[in-house]
Parts: structure tokens; sequence; C-alpha cells
């Protein structure tokens, strides 16, 4: 018997949960609280906002890039020092060293060869010359094989599996609130029952030791009914203590504490869903059929090599000696256009886009597959929630029995027709089939929960 108890009440626990009493949290606020406070939940949803950021970044990228930069440069060498006046518009023909070259004029004639070997010192031994040049860049992609493109709709259709996976993980934990809450109400139920019979021992032990006393009963008599009590006791004990496991359960379930529960007005949870609300609304399926886009859109991005790339880019500056110096006068502006194409790369392109292909033909497949399953666990459900069903009822008619011929024996020991013995079995059997039953009905339930949960919390 007490086996058995722990058998029921472990399974009970694993699912474990609980829900407030009349004065206590109901079942609708509880899940209400769930959805605000729950921990897991909660990092979900932060998983739902880091994919959003990601789709928003994807879809940036069609937009280009702006760049703001500032250069400060101090050079005497040549090339430097000619290029930053140059380029900030301020080189004269002195840099040339034209001082050197009209000074030897009057001997052009017959030194033109030696005037024209003459090295200007102004050119090639320049001065320290400070450079400070402010330039802004835009940037942007005007065709790349429809990689952009692919890439946004990728992110999309990530970003709807994580809110896939936040709704999954929120009908999780309303599956074990939910389940929980029945678990507390067939332990209590069985708590009754144990109580009953607790009191019905009591007042058994009670008339044993009245006939000890009057020499219609043996001692040993009294033992049994002693012992019996006691195991009872224990087992009141037990699913005490299982009471508050679920109440523990519960409170870091909810985020919150929790210490009394209002307990179903029933311990069955109908249920009516059919195959077609499992495959129509089971996020399992919804994610592999996501997953099925996405690699659609793969094959897209694998054929963008095969098309040419265009670029285009404008540019704005402004150079001079000092920061900020004659900044309207000295800007500058560049407009301008890339196309490249590769023509050949030794087939990697052409056997990167046959594998995209059939890495979808290999989603397309497993995703068949993913709806024959959740078809078979339908089936497989709804066979053992028939079974369980009958069962139940079996159950209740032996249990109904199990009282009847305790009763009787019961009766019969008090006119010395049974002994003590055969009281304490009748009594043994009507509690294993008080523990079986609920143990039926918990199980029946798991598989009512299950069978809401295949179907993304439809009832």
């Amino acid at each position: 018997m007490m086996n058995t108890l722990s058998r029921f009440f472990g399974a009970t626990l694993l699912l474990g949960s609980c829900h407030l009493m009349a004065s206590g949290l109901s079942l609708p606020a509880a899940l209400e609280i769930l959805e605000t406070n729950n921990l897991e939940i909660k990092t979900t949803s932060l998983d739902v906002q880091s994919a959003q950021n990601d789709t928003s970044m994807a879809k940036g990228y069609n937009f280009g890039s702006l760049e703001l930069s500032q250069s400060a440069m101090r050079s005497n060498d040549a090339g430097n020092a000619f290029g930053f006046k140059l380029s900030s518009r301020q080189a004269s023909f002195n840099d040339f060293g034209f001082d050197e070259f009209l000074g030897q004029m009057s001997g052009l004639p017959g030194n033109a060869q030696q005037l024209l070997a003459t090295q200007p010192k102004n050119l090639n031994y320049p001065d320290y010359q400070n450079y400070y040049q402010t330039k802004l860049t835009y940037m942007v992609p005007v065709f790349v094989g429809g990689k952009l493109s692919a890439y946004s709709d990728i992110a999309q259709k990530m970003e709807q599996i994580k809110k896939l996976d936040a709704e999954q993980m929120k009908t999780e934990k309303r599956y074990e609130l939910r389940k929980s809450y029945y678990d507390m109400a067939l332990l209590q139920s069985s708590i009754d029952h144990m109580k009953t019979i607790h009191k019905n021992i009591a007042t058994l032990e009670r008339t044993t030791q009245m006939m000890v006393q009057e020499g219609y009963a043996k001692k040993v008599d009294l033992l049994e009914v002693e012992a019996k009590k006691a195991n009872v006791e224990r087992s009141l004990t037990e699913m005490e203590a299982n009471k508050k496991l679920l109440y523990h359960y519960l409170s870091f379930l909810l985020n919150t504490p929790v210490t009394d529960i209002e307990l179903p007005a029933n311990d069955y949870p109908a249920s009516s869903i059919s195959e077609n609300d499992v495959l129509t609304n089971n996020t399992d399926l919804k994610k592999a059929s996501q997953g099925l886009e996405i690699r659609d859109r793969m094959v897209d991005v694998a054929y963008a090599p095969f098309l040419p790339q265009v670029g285009a880019f404008a540019e704005a500056s402004s150079a001079d000696d000092t920061f900020l110096g004659n900044f309207n006068d000295h800007k500058a502006y560049t407009v301008g256009a890339k196309l490249s194409w590769n023509l050949f790369n030794g087939g990697v392109d052409k056997n990167a886009l046959e594998k995209a292909k059939i890495e979808k033909l290999k989603t397309a497949t497993q995703v068949e597959l993913a709806k024959k399953g959740i078809t078979l666990q339908y089936d497989k459900i709804r066979t053992e929630i028939e079974s369980l069903n009958a069962q139940v009822n079996s159950l209740e008619k032996e249990l109904k029995l199990a009282d009847q011929i305790y009763q009787n024996y019961e009766s019969r020991y008090h006119e010395h027709l049974a002994s003590m013995s055969d009281v304490i079995i009748k009594q043994s059997q009507q509690i294993e089939k008080i523990l079986n039953l609920q143990m039926v009905k918990n199980q029946r339930n798991e598989r009512i929960f299950a069978l809401e949960k295949l179907s993304n919390g439809v009832k």
C-alpha cells in the first residue's frame, strides 16, 4: 500500500505546482501572475527583443552608411607636404621651385639642360606642413544580387521563431500551472479519503478496546487496529508534506510566495481538441514551416554570387592647414559607383547553390515528417485518454465495492463472524483502490494537458 502511495505522489510531485484556495489565489489570477512574473517567460521575451534588434540590423544594411572623419596631420615628407597643400587648395608655383627657376632665366639659352636638371629645393625639401581634413562619406549598396533582402527576410523569420519559442514557453508554463492545479485537487481528494478512513479506524479502535475489556476480542486485534491507524497517519503526514512541496513549486513558478489555493470544482479537465486543432496550432510545426521559408531564402543568398554587385558612394570634404580654416572655400565633392562581377571561382558558388537546394529539400522532408509525428502523438494520446477513462470507470466501481465489503466485514467482526485480520485486509484493499483511482485520474489529467500542450494551449 505504501509503495502505491509513493508511486502516486512521486508522479504528482514531478508534475507539481498548485493554486490558492477560496481565500487565496485562483487559477485565472495565477495565470495572469505567470505571464508577468515567471522568470523563464521573461527570458524568452528578452530573446524576442534581441531578435527584433537583429531584424532591424539586417534591414539597416539596405540604407548604406554615412561616416564623418576628421584628420589632423603634420609632415615634411615631400609627397605629403605637397599633397596636403594640393588637397587644401593652397599649392603655389613657389612650391615647385619657381624662385630658383626664375633666378637662372638669364642664362637660359646656353644652360637650358643644366636648368632643367636643377632640383627645386622647395619641392624636395619642404618645411613642415599642417593638414586638417573634415570628410563626410556616404556609401550604399545599389544591387548585391538580392542578398540584403534575403537576409532581411531571414532575420524576420528568425524573429518569428523566437516569438514562437516565447509562446511555447508560455504554453509550457501554463500547462505546468494548470496540471498542478488539478494535481492539488487529486491530492486533497486523497487526503479527504484517508481522513475518513482514519476516522473509521479510530472508531474501530475504540470499539475494539471495549471488546477487549469485555473479553469479546483479543489484544492482538487491538494491536492490528493500532498498527493500521499508525500506517494511515504516516500516509497522511506524507500527503501533507507533498502539499507543502507543491506550494513551494508554485511559489517558484509564479516567482511569488503562495500558501493557499482555490481548488477546482472537479478533478477532470474536459477537452475536445481535434487533430486539425493540433496541426493548425502546434508550435513545433509552425517553427518547422518558418525554417523551410528560411531555407528557401538561403537558396536566394547562394544564387546572389552569380549576379553583378553594384555600389555607389558620395563624399564631401574640406581641408586646410588650420582646423576648420577656410572651410567653405576649400570644400570638395566626389561621387562614384562600382560594379563587380565574379565570373569564375572554381565552381565554389555552383556547389554552394546546389547544397542550399539540397538543404531546402531536406527541410521540406523534415516538415512533412514532423506533421506525421505530431499526428501519431495525437492518436497515441487520444488512445491513452480513452483507456484511462475506462480504467477510471472500472476503479470507481471497484472502490464502491471495496467500501461495501469493508463495511460488511466490520459488521461481521462485531458479530464474531470475521477476524480483525480479515477487517484490516479489507481496509487495506479499500485504501489500495482509493490510491489506484487517484493515480489513474492523475495520469488521465496529465494526458489531457499533454494534448492541450500539443495544440499550443488550445482546449
